[in-house]
């Protein structure tokens, strides 16, 4: 009896044994499943990064060519302006040039016409001859050179 006792009892160890193998191969099976699912998830979450990144990189690129242009055509305005500037100036600082000549010219005149004909200069104690005056005057400016506009 011994014995038919003892095989089972070792009949319910292996069993049991057999159960907790069992057991233990479906929680694997389990956390294999679960790992793999677990995995795809996070490839997914990194893909979505991924194209979500790729977008942002396009979209900031695409705002960069813009801003490019845009700095390009600003210069070039800039540029242009700068230079009509430049011509502007040339043409303010010759006009108020040819203006001092002409007061200077209309001051002489006029002190001419104040001494009765005689030259303002004492020390040549000659009257002045207009005619010789204006009339020389008048070839000269004939003579200057004329800026566009």
């Amino acid at each position: 009896m011994e014995s038919s006792s003892s095989g089972t009892t070792c009949s319910t160890i292996q069993t049991s044994s057999g159960s907790e193998e069992n057991l233990m191969e479906q929680r694997k099976r389990k956390r294999m499943l679960s790992n793999r699912e677990s995995a795809r998830r996070s490839r997914m979450k990194k893909q979505k990064l991924l194209d979500d990144l790729t977008a942002q990189v396009n979209k900031l690129k695409k705002e960069n060519n813009e801003i490019v242009t845009s700095v390009s055509i600003t210069t070039q305005h800039y540029l242009t302006v700068e230079a009509e500037n430049s011509v502007l100036r040339a043409q303010l600082d010759e006009l108020n040039h040819r203006l001092q000549s002409l007061n200077d010219i209309i001051d002489f005149l006029d002190n001419n016409n104040n001494n009765n004909g005689m030259c303002s200069n004492p020390l040549a104690g000659l009257e002045c001859d207009d005619d010789f005056f204006v009339n020389s005057m008048s070839y000269m400016m004939m003579n200057q050179p004329l800026m566009a506009s």
